[in-house]
């Protein structure tokens, strides 16, 4: 059981790993060790995530999440397969924490009365100072 926030824990059966070959640093052993962790969690199936959470996942997820409604991160920063592993794990659990996190709705407020008298003072000088930076026109 992974524990993600107080009320939220995926099943490890949830997620998939795969190691693959990564570029990168690591010398010649590049080409004969698969170092680099794509994992797969599926984000519409997965009985773990509320609905609110899943959507807001599905959301900031952006690219990363396929049209079958599957999360892929892929971790490649370190040379150590067990040390990509517990980054994508971290990187997952980040974005579950910030999906779960419910965003305060906005409350629309009218400006107040100082506030509109002092945009109208700060529009009539303006006003004035380009007034006074035009050419001169001369009737006669």
């Amino acid at each position: 059981m992974i524990y993600v926030t107080k009320d939220i824990s995926i099943d490890e059966s949830e997620i998939h790993e795969e190691f693959i070959r990564a570029s990168g640093p690591g010398g010649q052993n590049v080409n004969k060790v698969s170092t680099a962790v794509q994992l797969r969690f599926d984000v519409k199936g997965s009985p773990s995530l509320p609905e609110d959470v899943r959507q807001r996942l599905m959301r900031l997820a952006g690219k990363r999440i396929t049209s079958d409604g599957e999360l892929i991160i892929e971790a490649r920063r370190f040379r150590h397969q067990e040390r990509n592993r517990q980054d994508a794990l971290d990187r997952l659990k980040k974005l579950i924490r910030k999906a779960a996190y419910k965003p305060k709705t906005r409350i629309k407020t009218q400006p107040t009365e100082a506030a509109k008298q002092k945009r109208l003072e700060a529009k009539r000088r303006r006003s004035e100072k380009k007034q006074i930076r035009q050419k001169v026109r001369y009737y006669e």
